[in-house]
């Protein structure tokens, strides 16, 4: 799709030509407040996953889903440990027993 023009209804100016859209003019409402939420929590995906009330995996899927809407690949790395951060939001989860001890060993080793 190509904009062919913008108006300013406060001064009146219109502009014309060709403009092409922006990369986050292709992301879902949804994942628009998803991107709006992770800014918001300066990256911090444990953070994200507090205040969307999502999972750990959940929060560092819909990252994934983000990165490829915009365009991008996702590097998969396996056999790398978890970062930090992930790993105390396992442990966190684990701890006010929202998963169990063999869940949290999943999830510490799918990464």
């Amino acid at each position: 799709m190509t904009i062919t023009g913008f108006y300013c209804r406060n001064c009146d100016t219109s502009i014309e030509g060709h403009f092409g859209l922006g990369r986050f003019d292709r992301l879902t409402p949804e994942q628009l407040h998803f991107v709006e939420t992770f800014i918001r929590c300066e990256g911090k995906l444990n953070r994200v996953q507090e205040e969307l009330g999502l999972s750990y995996p959940t929060v560092r899927n819909r990252l994934r889903e983000v990165i490829r809407a915009l365009g991008y690949e996702v590097a998969e790395e396996e056999g790398t440990p978890p970062p930090q951060e992930e790993r105390m939001a396992v442990l966190r989860m684990l701890q006010e027993g929202k998963i169990t001890a063999q869940e949290a060993l999943n999830l510490l080793r799918q990464r």
